[in-house]
């Protein structure tokens, strides 16, 4: 285990809250941003200091950044560009005791390869202007890294999945669909594994490291469904063809990039044991089996 230090987070989001509960049951002091003041007191009793931060200034009260040893960045870009480098990326290196940074980006830079496999040293194609702005975000916290000397370190994200979070929630919900595109496969990442994997780097830094965080097994949608309608005792919803799902913009992009993530280089530096391998793994788990 580290010694405990001083966890600041630019977003206190699904993934980030995972990483901070974890550190703060380690020992460890840990601060972040959130968009709206009224869930600063929901933070202060978990022992999260808060600042209220909408990406428009800067946040309010400002001083949370004093005394930090790690900065995790999990902010998405917007279209004025990264809003935590915008307004704070001085702070941040004026503090004077950072020695690690995180960003939590997305394996949506890697684009289309249909259904070919990517690793970190593959070649970045993003194919919307979601994905494309995370690849600049991801090129400015390094440059910046490497002109501030401190360790920038990239989490490239698959599909987020958890408690609260995952299909079979969707399914409980009545608002699970089992949409179809031959051949096409998604990877994901259970979101304690997140945890683990930013664990993991914080033990052992590696300036401008760049790592996938994703689980061993991509995996089509629909089976995805079914195995966990199979866990929960009922039929899965009929197939829909992936031209006739009636998706909104956001999730129409998602399925124009077919590509299979290579996990290696988490478990090969960092040393990472995937609590959840597969999605099996993780849904009996969420459903409690």
């Amino acid at each position: 285990m580290m010694t405990p230090g001083t966890l600041f987070c630019f977003g206190l989001g699904y993934s980030a809250m995972a990483i901070a509960r974890r550190l703060n049951v380690e020992g460890w002091e840990v601060g972040g941003t959130c968009r709206q003041p009224d869930r600063r007191a929901a933070l202060e009793a978990l022992g999260i200091q808060s600042a209220v931060f909408s990406g428009d200034g800067p946040m309010e009260p400002t001083g949370l950044l004093a005394g930090a040893t790690h900065v995790l960045l999990s902010i998405p870009p917007a279209g004025e560009g990264d809003p935590a480098l915008r307004w704070h990326a001085d702070d941040i290196a004026a503090a004077g005791s950072v020695k690690w940074v995180g960003y939590l980006s997305t394996t949506g830079v890697y684009g289309n390869r249909n259904g070919d496999w990517v690793d970190e040293a593959s070649d970045l194609r993003p194919t919307s202007p979601r994905s494309e702005r995370r690849v600049t975000a991801e090129r400015a916290w390094l440059e910046w890294g490497d002109r501030t000397g401190i360790p920038v370190h990239i989490f490239r994200l698959a599909g987020i999945y958890g408690p609260g979070r995952s299909v079979a929630d969707q399914i409980k919900a009545g608002t699970a669909r089992r949409i179809a595109k031959p051949g096409h496969l998604f990877s994901r990442i259970h979101v304690e594994d997140i945890a683990t994997v930013v664990s993991a780097s914080m033990a052992r830094p590696r300036a401008g490291g760049i790592y996938n965080v994703c689980d061993d097994e991509p995996a089509v949608p629909g089976d995805v469904v079914t195995y966990a309608c199979s866990l929960l005792e009922i039929e899965p919803p009929p197939e829909i063809p992936v031209e006739d799902a009636d998706l909104s913009p956001i999730a129409k992009s998602f399925w124009l990039d077919n590509r299979r993530v290579s996990n290696d280089l988490i478990k090969l530096e960092l040393g990472v044991e995937l609590a959840f391998p597969d999605y099996r793994t993780g849904i009996r788990t969420i459903l409690g089996g």
